[in-house]
């Protein structure tokens, strides 16, 4: 099957240079075809210009600098029999890229992390929450974990899958089968909450760790015959501290966590944790929506 044909990679440059799109190029192992690079040179940056001297002549030439980049990283695709478009647009953000997006129609959005103050995220909330609001299509929230911006050169080494066992999560394994033939070895996590355990008792305790690992090895056993080295882990704690520290101890390439949709004031203020930790994280995150 394939899952990935087309993907949209969302670039400013100094967040996603062409390192990071050679990492992804891996997915052409399950099917991709095309992929679409998006520049955007958002409207309030350029107003703010404009008030010193910003000229239409210059807007031209932001541009064209995106363009020449582009027509670069296209040969380098070319050659490995890949199809190339692109779009460099004076714009604001999100409505550029669903405008992509229906146009395109991809499989899956590459974005880097919000570039959003904190008190402006605050109140309009962050372009990754924004995003897998409005598009029901796989995010990938490209981070470079390190500060001297090094791209991890095998994304899909070693996933860590977060589940909850919600219907979310269970369409989050089915894409996961769906890209097999990249997984190397995998991590699945599921953290259950302090205040899921019944009383102080150890063996109180212990019967729900075995009860979660239960269908966690369950999980694994699917997993395996489909291919994919997966390995169970049970945690106990706060849900967003507890998978970052997983993914530290197992030294996770990338988080995979499925996104359901909450009512859009209560998630500014709140969050869901799957998209707390791809805003948050120094992990790369791929977020599945519920509803594909």
């Amino acid at each position: 099957m394939k899952i990935i044909k087309k993907l949209l990679f969302v670039t400013k440059f100094e967040d996603l240079c062409y390192d990071a799109l050679k990492s992804l190029l891996v997915l052409q192992r399950s099917g991709l075809e095309h992929v679409v690079f998006l520049n955007v040179i958002e409207r309030d940056k350029v107003a703010m210009q404009r008030g010193s001297g910003f000229l239409k002549e210059e807007e031209i030439k932001l541009k064209e600098t995106a363009n020449i980049r582009f027509i670069d990283w296209a040969e380098n695709l070319f050659e490995l029999g890949l199809e190339v478009g692109a779009y460099m647009e004076v714009s604001t953000l999100i409505p550029e890229i669903l405008r992509v997006i229906e146009k395109e129609s991809p499989d899956l959005i590459v974005i880097g992390q919000s570039h959003k103050s904190v008190i402006k995220q605050l109140y309009a909330g962050s372009d990754v929450m924004e995003l897998v609001r409005r598009a029901r299509i796989p995010i990938l929230v490209f981070k470079h974990m390190t500060e001297d911006n090094l791209v991890p050169e095998k994304l899909f080494e070693r996933p860590m899958f977060a589940t909850n066992w919600s219907d979310t999560a269970k369409k989050t394994v089915e894409y996961i089968k769906g890209i097999k033939n990249i997984i190397g070895q995998m991590h699945i996590i599921h953290v259950v909450k302090e205040s899921d355990l019944k009383g102080t008792d150890s063996h109180e305790v212990q019967k729900v760790r075995k009860i979660q690992r239960k269908k966690l090895d369950a999980l694994c056993e699917e997993l395996e015959n489909e291919g994919i080295d997966a390995r169970p882990h049970v945690y106990v704690g706060d849900p967003q501290s507890e998978i970052e520290k997983a993914a530290r101890e197992y030294q996770a390439t990338i988080i995979i966590l499925g996104s359901s949709e909450k009512n859009m004031i209560l998630d500014r203020w709140v969050g869901s944790i799957a998209r707390n930790i791809a805003d948050k994280s120094i992990y790369p995150c791929l977020l599945i929506p519920g509803k594909l």
